[in-house]
C-alpha cells in the first residue's frame, strides 16, 4: 500500500506543478489562438487574416508539502510529504496543442484547434494514514478522515470549433463574444476514491508489517482504457484519441477593449487604431463531459468493512507492494471480503473541469503594461466523476513591442502557494515558466515549463 500511497507524488519527484498554462503569455498583447485558449472572445483581436499555431506545449506539476529545496538538499520525501495536519495533494497537467488555425472572414473570425491532454493527481491524501503507512513504529493510529483521498488520472484529445465576432464598436470602444465547441475523444481514465475512511492502523514489532482494521469507507473504482493496467508505465497515458468521438464541452465569453490611439483616414471617413490601453475579457470554460468506452470499462462504487481483528491483524497493508493498476487492487479487496458493491456501470462520464477565466491587461506607459488573471473552478473536484483544476491568481509586468515581449508573472495557487516566473516572446517564437524565479530564489513547491512557435499572416 505504501507504493499506492505515494505513486502520485513519484510523479513529481524531481519537481512539482500548477495548472495555469502559458502563465504571463496567456493574455499576452499579441492576440491570437494561444488567447482564445482562454476566451474564443479574442479571436476577433488576430493581428492579420490568419493566425497560425504551429506546436504549443506546457507541462506544469504541483505540490503543497514538497519544496525545491527538499530535492537538492536529499530530505527524506516520504517524511516531509505527510507532515502537518492539511490533507497533502499534487497535481501534474499536461497540455499540447497542435496545428491550429484562425482565419477572418468579414465581421467574424473562425477558427480551426487541436489538442491533447494528460492530468494524473493524489489528491486530499490524509496525513496520518500516510505517515502510519510510510514512517516504521510502533503502537497504534487512528484513521478518522473528512477526505475523498483519491488517486486520479485521465488523458483525452480535442478537436476545437471556434467563432468570434465584434458585437459593438464605437470609437475606441469594442466589445467582442465568442464561443468554442469541443468534441471529444477520450483516451484513458482510472479513478480511486477513498471516501471518509475511518478506522485504526496497527504494526507488527516483530515484522513491521502493517494493519488497518475496524475500518470504513465509501470506495470507488473506475477505469477505461490502458489506464486499467497500470498507472505506473507513462505510455498509458499517451492514447489521446483512443476512444473515438465521445463526448461534448464548451467555452464561452466577452471581450472589452479601450483603443490606445485614433486618427481619422484619409479618406476623412472611418478611424484606425493603433494598439489598445485596455484589454479586459470574462469566459466561462470547459463546461461540458465525456464517455469513457472500452471493453474494460468499468465504475462501481462500495463500501469498505474491515473487521475489529483481535490483537495485531485484519488487512495487511504489505500485499499491495507490488501492485500497480486499480484493478488489481479492486480484486484483492474483493476476494478478501472486505468490498461490498454497492452499484456498478459499464460506459461511464466524467465531467471536464470547468473554471471561469476573468483577466485585464492595461497599458501603464510606453511599452510597459500589467495584466491580471484570475482562474476560479465551479466544479467540486472532489467528486469520483471528474477531472481537476485549480484556483489561481496571476499578476504580470510586461515590457515589450510588436515583435518582443519580456514578462514576468507572479501567481498565488491554490496547491502550491506564492510562484514567480519569467518568460519571453521573440516573433512568433515563446518560452517561459510560471515559477522558475521562485525555484531558484526560495523554496518553490512548483515547476513548470511551456514553449510554441505560431505565426500571422
Amino acid at each position: 500500500m505504501k507504493k499506492q500511497l505515494i505513486i502520485g507524488f513519484s510523479l513529481i519527484s524531481f519537481c512539482s506543478f500548477a495548472q495555469e498554462h502559458f502563465s504571463g503569455i496567456n493574455i499576452s498583447k499579441r492576440g491570437g489562438l494561444l488567447n482564445a485558449s482562454v476566451n474564443p472572445a479574442e479571436l476577433t483581436n488576430i493581428n492579420g487574416k490568419f493566425d497560425v499555431n504551429v506546436f504549443n506545449m506546457s507541462l506544469n506539476l504541483s505540490n503543497n508539502k514538497v519544496g525545491f529545496s527538499d530535492l537538492t538538499e536529499g530530505t527524506n520525501l516520504e517524511d516531509k510529504i505527510f507532515t502537518g495536519s492539511e490533507p497533502t495533494s499534487a497535481r501534474l497537467d499536461a497540455l499540447f496543442q497542435g496545428p491550429s488555425i484562425a482565419m477572418r472572414y468579414k465581421k467574424w473570425v473562425f477558427a480551426l484547434a487541436s489538442a491533447g491532454n494528460i492530468k494524473a493527481n493524489a489528491i486530499d491524501v490524509d496525513v496520518n494514514f500516510g505517515n502510519a503507512v510510510t514512517n516504521s513504529f510502533l503502537g497504534m493510529s487512528q484513521i478518522n478522515s473528512d477526505y475523498n483521498q483519491r488517486m486520479n488520472a485521465a488523458s483525452w484529445g480535442e478537436i476545437n470549433l471556434s467563432a468570434a465576432r465584434n458585437i459593438i464598436e464605437i470609437g475606441n470602444h469594442k466589445l467582442s463574444g465568442g464561443v468554442t465547441f469541443k468534441l471529444l475523444f477520450p483516451g484513458s481514465y482510472m479513478n480511486m476514491g477513498v471516501d471518509r475512511l475511518q478506522g485504526q492502523i496497527t504494526t507488527d514489532p516483530t515484522n513491521g508489517d502493517i494493519y488497518l482494521d475496524n475500518a470504513t469507507a465509501s470506495m470507488n473504482f473506475s477505469y477505461s482504457g490502458s489506464l486499467a493496467n497500470s498507472y505506473e508505465d507513462s505510455s498509458n497515458y499517451s492514447k489521446l484519441f483512443a476512444g473515438g468521438l465521445n463526448g461534448f464541452g464548451v467555452d464561452f465569453g466577452f471581450n472589452y477593449q479601450l483603443k490606445e490611439k485614433m486618427q481619422e483616414s484619409a479618406d476623412g471617413g472611418d478611424y484606425t487604431v493603433d494598439g489598445y490601453k485596455l484589454n479586459a475579457g470574462l469566459s466561462f470554460r470547459n463546461m461540458g463531459s465525456m464517455t469513457f468506452k472500452d471493453d474494460n470499462n468499468n465504475s462501481s462504487n462500495y463500501a469498505l468493512n474491515i473487521p475489529d481483528a483481535v490483537g495485531i491483524g485484519g488487512l495487511n497493508l504489505s500485499d499491495f507492494e507490488e501492485m500497480n493498476s486499480i484493478v488489481q487492487i479492486e480484486n484483492y479487496l474483493t476476494s478478501e471480503g472486505y468490498l461490498t458493491k454497492q452499484s456498478s456501470n459499464g460506459d461511464f462520464k466524467v465531467k471536464l473541469p470547468a473554471v471561469i477565466n476573468a483577466y485585464v491587461d492595461y497599458k501603464i506607459y510606453n511599452k510597459w503594461s500589467v495584466s491580471a488573471y484570475m482562474q476560479q473552478k465551479i466544479s467540486d473536484d472532489t467528486q469520483n466523476d471528474i477531472t481537476t483544476i485549480q484556483n489561481i491568481y496571476t499578476l504580470t509586468p510586461r515590457f515589450g513591442g510588436k515583435h518582443y515581449e519580456l514578462y514576468l508573472p507572479v501567481s498565488s495557487n491554490e496547491v502550491s502557494g506564492f510562484t514567480t516566473g519569467f518568460g519571453f516572446r521573440l516573433g512568433g517564437f515563446f518560452l517561459g515558466s510560471g515559477s522558475i524565479v521562485t525555484a531558484a530564489l526560495n523554496d518553490s513547491k512548483q515547476a513548470d515549463v511551456y514553449m510554441g512557435f505560431r505565426f500571422g499572416i
